[in-house]
């Protein structure tokens, strides 16, 4: 999908290339649906197969550029396709950058729970995996950046901004 969207014709519905149903609507740099024909940001392809450094960087710098909603569908692809002792890391790594999402589009609720969600996770992955710094991440360092956004937003009660507030990967 390009930067634009063309008006969908009434009474059809959106579909990928394989046929199965997939919003086409432009979306912003936090992932939120705009209206058919408004510019938007580029999405990021699913189902892309990387090795976890190139996941890691992907993600990083979509994180850096302010785009959580789009670090997450990379590791999202991560969680999907990697191997199965590995798929609670990336799932939960996938949930602290929704949870950043959801708190910089102002839902603090959801994002202070998906924060801790995600820090949960990946405290306990690497507790069960015995590895704190899979791929050089600091997953001890990420649970903590996540639980302290999370009561950060908590206690403003107000969106944050992504790009400020998006957490380093590696130490």
């Amino acid at each position: 999908m390009g930067s634009t969207s063309s008006e969908r014709p009434a009474g059809t519905r959106d579909r990928d290339i394989e046929g199965r149903a997939r919003n086409a609507r432009p979306r912003d740099g936090l992932g939120r649906p705009l209206p058919y024909g408004a510019d938007g940001v580029e999405r990021q392809p699913e189902g892309v197969v990387r090795t976890p450094e190139q996941t890691v960087a992907e993600a990083q710098a979509l994180l850096d550029a302010g785009k959580p909603f789009h670090a997450h569908e990379v590791l999202e692809d991560a969680w999907k396709s990697g191997p199965e002792e590995e798929r609670a890391l990336w799932r939960g790594l996938a949930q602290l950058a929704v949870g950043l999402t959801h708190a910089a589009r102002g839902n603090v609720t959801g994002g202070a729970r998906l924060l801790r969600r995600g820090a949960g996770a990946v405290e306990e992955w690497a507790s069960q995996a015995g590895r704190g710094q899979p791929y050089g991440m600091d997953l001890a360092g990420l649970a903590e950046w996540a639980r302290g956004l999370a009561g950060d937003v908590e206690r403003a009660g107000a969106s944050v901004d992504a790009r400020a507030r998006a957490p380093r990967l590696c130490r």
